[in-house]
Parts: structure tokens; sequence; C-alpha cells
């Protein structure tokens, strides 16, 4: 069977190459065809374009880059006839991907999405393109899957495919005095910094979270870089600061941190399933405008983190546009690393969010799924 998959960011790259992974096991000739990063092009396959020159974040990036992401529209469309697909897998990336579910659904190719795009913070309108343009949805998150049924849409809950990434994930049981000697580490606890994945953020929010590092001198501050970046990348920010960029380490730096810095998004629920105590910054482009743009019109959710939204509660600090603030991030930091009712208080909300996201597994389910539901079909 012919699959052509898009993914455009590192989450939805390693949650597509897991799910090309589990369909390869049901299905030996099973042909990729994708969009999307090198964990995608470890399975197998043919890459058109890697996420790295596809993902533009913000209204003023979009703008700025118009003709690029219009050209890739242009590319991704003809490649998909030319491909003849038997069926084309979305994985979250709204932007783009509803456009693609359009596309292929009026060329009579069948959609799959995985990962759904957060249609329930942003843009509820966009679920009537997902109900016309999508066959089969199939969520991660229980709350997803109550959005969808509300609006009559053919959905499935397979669990959240984090869980698999962070049952199989290296050096599982490593301690702490193992994890600093193999990374050449100091024996100060850590703070680990996970800053995001595109360029935007590392401009607008890493330079606040390394001003951190000399307000608490007793410990190590370790960034978690992003497989989308290189070395070259952070040099620039990090040349007057005592920190190290460690690289395919995130889950061990949040598995060994005293807490960490998370711009929102997967990172977060990662940090909670790891039970790293956690403060999420985030800032966009247009300061004062921009945050009344995204809490009068934008976002219809009252958090940003998957852990708050998950257990439908402020259980770890945002410091989102008009909240964040040096003053604000050093007080949180300092109450997560040194206070330890706040601690513990978050330990056990952290409890909580495990037994509500499930067990390991989702990839392997979202492959079978998927596949019965093509060969009944067919």
């Amino acid at each position: 069977m012919k699959y052509y998959v898009i993914a455009g960011e590192p989450s939805g790259d390693l949650h597509a190459a897991n799910l090309m992974t589990q369909l390869s096991k049901l299905e030996s000739n099973a042909n990729f065809r994708f969009w999307g990063g090198d964990l995608m092009k470890n399975v197998g396959g043919t890459m058109v374009k890697h996420y790295r020159d596809t993902a533009f974040m913000g209204v003023f990036e979009v703008v700025a880059n118009i003709k690029t992401i219009l050209n890739n529209f242009s590319i991704c469309e003809k490649d998909i006839v030319q491909y003849k697909p038997d069926i084309l897998i979305l994985v979250d990336y709204p932007g783009f991907n509803l456009r693609i579910a359009k596309f292929a659904h009026k060329k009579g190719i069948k959609v799959f999405y995985y990962i759904s795009p957060k249609l329930w913070a942003w843009n509820t309108k966009r679920v009537k393109k997902v109900k016309k343009y999508v066959d089969e949805m199939f969520t991660i998150l229980p709350f997803e899957t109550k959005f969808y049924q509300k609006y009559k849409v053919r959905v499935n809950y397979v669990g959240n495919p984090i869980m698999d990434s962070i049952q199989n994930r290296k050096h599982k049981g490593e301690d702490f005095v193992s994890f600093v000697k193999r990374n050449s580490l100091d024996d100060r606890p850590v703070v680990g910094i996970l800053a995001g994945s595109r360029k935007q953020e590392l401009e607008r929010i890493l330079p606040d979270m390394l001003k951190m590092i000399p307000e608490f001198p007793g410990y190590q501050f370790i960034i978690a870089g992003a497989p989308s970046f290189t070395l070259d990348d952070y040099k620039t920010y990090i040349k007057d600061y005592d920190v190290k960029v460690l690289f395919n380490e995130t889950h061990q730096i949040l598995q060994q941190s005293r807490a960490a810095m998370v711009t929102s998004g997967t990172a977060t629920l990662e940090a909670g399933l790891l039970n790293c105590p956690q403060v999420v910054c985030y800032k966009m482009w247009g300061s004062w405008f921009t945050n009344f743009m995204a809490k009068k019109i934008i976002m219809k959710v009252p958090f940003i983190s998957l852990v708050n939204l998950i257990l439908e509660r402020e259980a770890v600090k945002e410091l989102f546009q008009g909240t964040f603030s040096l003053e604000a991030l050093k007080k949180e930091l300092g109450l997560l690393l040194e206070n330890d009712n706040h601690r513990n208080k978050l330990f056990s909300d952290y409890k909580e969010l495990r037994e509500l996201t499930g067990d390991a597994g989702p990839s392997k389910r979202a492959a079978e799924l998927m596949f019965n539901k093509l060969t009944i079909n067919d």
C-alpha cells in the first residue's frame, strides 16, 4: 500500500515515524512518501521536504514567507497527484494540512488525520473543514475526542503517543550520577531549558530563560537541543552564559532535572509525565496587541499547556505574553527548586495526569485501526 504522510515539526516527525514503523510491521511492502524529518527518514521511504524548510510561526512570519508557503502547497499537490497514494495521513500542522486535506478529498484520495490540530483552542470553525474533508480523525487526548464527537466527526481515540517514546526512552533507569558523568557535567542539580523547535522561539524566549542562570548559581542549566537545530544555532545566545546544550537527551534531561523552563506544546506534557516540575513560558510577536488578540479573539481555551488542559485547572504556572516577566519567571522557578510544598502539590497533580493520559501503545493502536479500516474498505 502507498502512504503519503505529512508532518511539519519535530513532534510530528516523532509521532509519524512511530506510526510508520507500526504500519510497516502490519504490511511488509508498505511504501512511504512524506514531508517530515530525520526520524521519518530513518524508518524508510522518500522525503519530499524537511520540516525545517516548511515551518513558519506567527502572522508576521507567515506574511514574510508567503511566496515560499504558496510554492510548498503547489509542490505538495503536484507530488500527491503524481504519487497516487492509497491514503494520505496528515499529522497536526493544520495551516498546511487542512488545505491539503481539501485538495486530496477533491481528488478522491482517502484522508486520515493523526494528531489533531488544536481547533478546540484556536479556531473552532475549522472543524467544518475536518468534517467535510477528513475521512477519519485519530485523537490522542480525551477532551479532543469529546470535541469532535460534539460535531459528529468520525473520530477514534488511540491514547497519547508520547507514552511510547517515554516508555522506550534510552537510559530509562539511569541515576543522576551516571547522567552527569556520561554528559561531562558537574554535580550541581540540573535546571532544564526547553526553548522550542522554531527559530522564532529561540529569538523571543531563550534569551529570557538564560537570564535565570546568574540568579541561581547553585544549579547547572542544560538546554535540550531541538532536532531542528545544530549547536551553531544556539551559540549566539549562550556565549555569555555558563550553560550546555545536549542533543537527543530531552527525556533524560527532564528525568534528571530539579525543575525546567518549558515552552508551550508537547514538551509540557513530556515534563509532566516524567515528573519534572516546570514553568511554562511563551511569548509571541506583537506584545500587548498579540496578547489582546490571543485572549479575546483567537484562543478558545483557558490554558496553553497540555498539562493544564488535561487536568482542567492550572497545575503548572503559565507565563504567557502579558503575564510573562523576568520577575515572575524568577519567582516561579525559585518555588519549583526550593519550596517542598509547591513541588509536592505538583507531583500530586502529575500523578493524576499520568492516570488520565493512559498506557503506552497508541502508535500501534492507531496503525492497526488505520490498516483495518483501509483493508476492510478495500
